[in-house]
């Protein structure tokens, strides 16, 4: 597997599920690229078709495999409600190094509960420069020394 950064854009959801009674939902994402989450704002009032048009970045490291989507709804008063979630596999993003913005299914107790639209990027971390900079460490010391007793 790559290493190197992801960007993540977050454009929006549809066909969500309506959790509260007399109220649009308050839809927000948790995103989760294996120990690394971020939380996108709170789509107020937005109900099932929140929009967000945000961008998020992850630094990628051997095994990563996944991203995470679970769409949460803001409640006040009680615990906020679980919407669903989209797993995308980034194997594809890894080859191509660019996704548009592709829409997910949301599933909830394997359900389909809408879908979620992501556009993804991937840049891979420069290797040669990091080979490069351990030579130049090892450039110079006691046997490269013109010092003589």
């Amino acid at each position: 597997m790559p290493e190197g950064t992801i960007q993540v854009l977050l454009v929006g959801a549809k066909g969500l599920e309506s959790t509260d009674f007399l109220a649009n939902n308050d839809p927000y994402v948790l995103l989760a690229c294996r120990t690394q989450e971020q939380k996108s704002s709170v789509a107020s009032g937005q109900g099932s078709e929140p929009e967000w048009n945000e961008t998020f970045v992850f630094t990628i490291s051997e095994g990563t495999s996944e991203l995470v989507l679970k769409i949460m709804d803001r409640d006040t008063l009680t615990d906020d409600d679980y919407l669903g979630k989209a797993s995308i596999p980034l194997e594809p993003l890894f080859i191509e190094g660019n996704l548009p913005a592709t829409a997910y299914s949301v599933v909830k107790d394997e359900e389909y509960r809408g879908e979620i639209r992501v556009g993804l990027s991937f840049t891979p971390e420069d290797r040669t420069s990091r080979a490069l900079d351990a030579e130049e460490e090892g450039y110079g010391g006691w046997k490269e020394s013109a010092y003589t007793d």
